[in-house]
């Protein structure tokens, strides 16, 4: 498979959303909210001083947004004010990341749990699910760098990027938002580090791997049926979309170092046609 360029020259893209025929993303580095439409035109939708990652939406059409370094859940309502939904700082102790945001409007949020950047030791950590009212509650524990996550169309489970186990966790997601029957769905290739993650209608998850440099769709139990390869760039995160759902949008960067990505803006999104449709919520 053979990738094209959608959109080029930007600081360190993450974090895709494919929401209301455009494609949402975080440009982590330039500290903002973009939305890229299918020309490959780009709008800067929010400014987040503390590096946006994770997005959704709740269900009256509010924008949410990690911030990372505060470690702040935003909401963006639809006349365009940011408002704090959560204060996560109490219970992470390092930078906020991915999220994904069930049709209840509850966020489900990782994080680093120690320092990327200063090269601690990996140290596992715990994720965090914030209510519609804004209340914060452990929704799981001692994962190894909670990443990219979805949830299935019925609604019933939700399968995380566990980045340094290098595999997918499953749990149950019950009634009332709690998740339960943590179980292991695929290992990784050898190499390979799940980053962000999309998932289609056949429960396929579109995983992208920094480490080999390529984005790659895999069933439960660890079987990868199709592989792209993003060249010379790392692989950062992915989202299928596009009018029939059939876009794989697969986000690159040459280096994650925020001073490098800034200079080097070399961060772009990639397309090829998938062949699977979209399947539950980003």
């Amino acid at each position: 498979m053979t990738l094209q360029t959608l959109l080029g020259g930007r600081a360190f893209l993450e974090g895709p959303r494919w929401h209301d025929g455009a494609l949402w993303v975080s440009d982590m580095h330039s500290d903002e909210v973009v939305r890229v439409n299918s020309a490959g035109e780009a709008e800067t939708m929010v400014r987040v001083p503390g590096q946006p990652s994770g997005l959704g939406w709740l269900p009256n059409g509010d924008l949410l947004v990690v911030s990372m370094t505060d470690r702040h859940l935003l909401r963006v309502d639809r006349d365009g004010q940011t408002h704090l939904h959560a204060d996560l700082s109490d219970h992470i102790s390092k930078r906020a990341n991915d999220m994904v945001v069930d049709d209840k409007g509850r966020a489900y949020i990782g994080n680093f749990g120690f320092d990327f950047d200063k090269g601690e030791a990996p140290a596992t950590t715990s994720l965090l699910r914030v209510d519609p009212d804004g209340s914060i509650h452990i929704a799981a524990e001692d994962l190894s760098f909670p990443n990219g996550m979805v949830i299935t169309s019925d609604g019933e489970t939700l399968i995380i990027a566990e980045t340094f186990a290098a595999q997918l966790t499953a749990f149950d997601i019950d009634a009332d938002g709690g998740l339960s029957n943590r179980r292991v769905w695929a290992d990784m290739p050898e190499g390979a580090v799940p980053d962000g993650i999309c998932l289609d209608e056949y429960m396929g998850v579109w995983v992208a791997s920094p480490t080999t440099k390529d984005c790659f769709r895999v069933e439960e139990g660890g079987q990868v049926t199709h592989q792209v390869s993003t060249g010379e760039q790392q692989a950062i995160a992915c989202m299928l979309g596009g009018d029939d759902g059939k876009t794989l949008f697969v986000l690159t960067a040459e280096s994650t170092h925020r001073d490098k990505c800034r200079e080097l803006r070399t961060s772009a999104i990639l397309t090829h046609s998938a062949p699977f449709a979209r399947a539950g919520r980003p």
